[in-house]
């Protein structure tokens, strides 16, 4: 299995509770870390919630997102090792684009700047 159908496979829940503990661990709020899901993917706080409880995979949580923001191409930088501006596979690099949302939270990086403001 490449690294992207791994990726395609893998579930939000799995990955959600990780992502919480970064910005918490940190000192920063579960909150900020949907500001900046919802920034990205056009999800609210209940569709993140839904996204979590059903279990869908990234590829979904991406094929059903209800508005991609069009700034997102804006995200640079390296996170895993990987320059998100220069990953082929869309939806790997949605998912490193979220990473580096995250990351960039949890770095306690001003909410104006990591949206891209």
């Amino acid at each position: 299995m490449s690294a992207e159908d791994r990726v395609a496979a893998m579930t939000f829940a799995s990955i959600y509770p990780m992502y919480v503990q970064k910005v918490e661990r940190k000192g920063h709020t579960v909150e900020e870390l949907h500001t900046v899901i919802g920034w990205l993917t056009g999800y609210d706080d209940a569709g993140i919630a839904d996204a979590v409880a059903d279990g869908r995979t990234f590829a979904q949580l991406f094929e059903q997102a209800p508005a991609m923001n069009p700034n997102a191409s804006l995200i640079t930088g390296v996170i895993c090792g990987y320059r998100v501006e220069d990953i082929a596979d869309p939806l790997h690099q949605k998912v490193r684009w979220l990473d580096k949302l995250v990351d960039e939270v949890a770095r306690g990086k001003k909410m104006t700047s990591i949206l891209r403001g």
